[in-house]
Order: C-alpha cells, then sequence, then structure tokens
C-alpha cells in the first residue's frame, strides 16, 4: 500500500479535519455578519395592496399615528387600521379612486385587507409596543422618519445590538408623553421645563425607574 500512497497521504485526514473547522468558522462569521437585519431587512419595501403615503396622511394633513394604530398605547402589537378607519374618511373623500378600490371591497366584505408586514422581529424575540410608548419613545426610534415616506420601508435594524444600545443608554430615545407621536420632534431643538434634552431625560428615566432589561430572559421569554 505504501507504493500506492505516499507518506504525506497519512496527514490528509487532519488536514480535511482542519479544512472543515476553518470553513465552518468562516461561514458562521459570515452568517452573523451578514445574515443580520442591518443586511436583510434594511432598506425592504414591499408592494402594498393599497399605496399610502405617510407622508401625505401624516406630515402634510396632521394624521396622528393613533388613528390607524389604535392599539399602541395599551397592546403589544401595533395593529394595522381596519377598512372602516380608512372608510372614515374615504367615505368622503376620492370615493370613486381605482387604487382605493380594495379598500372598498374589504369594507364591503367584511374581510381584512392583505398588507404586507414590513417591520417583524423574529418570533423568538419578546418586544411590547405599548411599554416602550408609555416611557417616552417615540415610533421614530424604531421606524425612522415615518412621516416623511411616500412608501414605508424598513429603515432600522432592529437587531439585538440596536436594541441592546437603546436598553443601555435610554436616556437618548425618550421624549416628553405628548411628543411621542410628534415625528418631527427634534431633542436638540428643544428645551423641556426650561432644561437641555440630556438633563431632561436624566431625571425622567430616574423618576420613572426606567430600567430596561440588558439580560438574556429580558426578550427571549
Amino acid at each position: 500500500m505504501s507504493k500506492i500512497f505516499p507518506k504525506s497521504a497519512n496527514r490528509l485526514p487532519l488536514q480535511i479535519i482542519i479544512f472543515l473547522i476553518v470553513l465552518l468558522g468562516v461561514v458562521t462569521t459570515a452568517t452573523n455578519y451578514y445574515a443580520t437585519p442591518k443586511y436583510t431587512r434594511v432598506g425592504y419595501a414591499p408592494v402594498q395592496p393599497v399605496p399610502y403615503s405617510h407622508a401625505l396622511h401624516v406630515d402634510k394633513l396632521g394624521l396622528d399615528c393613533r388613528y390607524c394604530h389604535s392599539n399602541v398605547e395599551k397592546s403589544g402589537v401595533a395593529n394595522l387600521p381596519t377598512a372602516q378607519t380608512c372608510m372614515n374618511c374615504h367615505s368622503q373623500v376620492r370615493t370613486d379612486s381605482p387604487l382605493l378600490a380594495p379598500v372598498r371591497a374589504a369594507y364591503q366584505s367584511g374581510e381584512p385587507i392583505n398588507w404586507v408586514r414590513i417591520h417583524q422581529v423574529p418570533d423568538y424575540v419578546y418586544f411590547n409596543h405599548s411599554v416602550h410608548v408609555n416611557r417616552g419613545v417615540s415610533c421614530v426610534s424604531c421606524h425612522g422618519q415615518i412621516n416623511q415616506m411616500e412608501v414605508v420601508a424598513h429603515a432600522k435594524s432592529l437587531s439585538m445590538g440596536f436594541c441592546l444600545d437603546c436598553h443601555r443608554n435610554p436616556q437618548a430615545n425618550v421624549r416628553p408623553l405628548d411628543q411621542v407621536t410628534n415625528l418631527n420632534w427634534n431633542a436638540d431643538q428643544v428645551k423641556i421645563d426650561g432644561k437641555p434634552h440630556a438633563e431632561w431625560a436624566a431625571e425622567f428615566v430616574k423618576n420613572n425607574k426606567i430600567k430596561p432589561p440588558q439580560s438574556c430572559t429580558g426578550c427571549h421569554r
């Protein structure tokens, strides 16, 4: 057999094992780096069954986020509007628009509009909208300047690192509760109770005992 296989063949099993270990390490590293929301979700802007411009409805017409997402202050989920909610206005405005045909059909049939979900954390992640909203965290912090979007796009990564950055420094993202749905509010341009935002936010976090969890069990339940 020694005449068939050279002595270097004795090292082949070890070389294969080392190669597989290196390959596994490269694949794992690449997956952890690239297969994250930052790369797989940011920029995602699917075509919806009904074109809806937040820039028009929110920024120009002044519609409050809670008119459509009515449960966001008391539910873990930011619900989507029903056809009835849309028809409260569109039974009077643009009643014959072909773009709104799916809304009229859903209203008449009682079936929901099949909106395409954009923002979604993995099933193993626990997130409660009401907890954040009622502690002064605005829609902008997680969804970006959504009031200026003609088409809603996934703006922030919503990765574990993204969440932990906020949990470690909640002062950077809290604001007065009456400004949570004011998506044009800018902490750098206002004083709150005569104080700059940083000073006010530190007191707000302390007084309201805001201590976001940083352990695994806080978000993985």
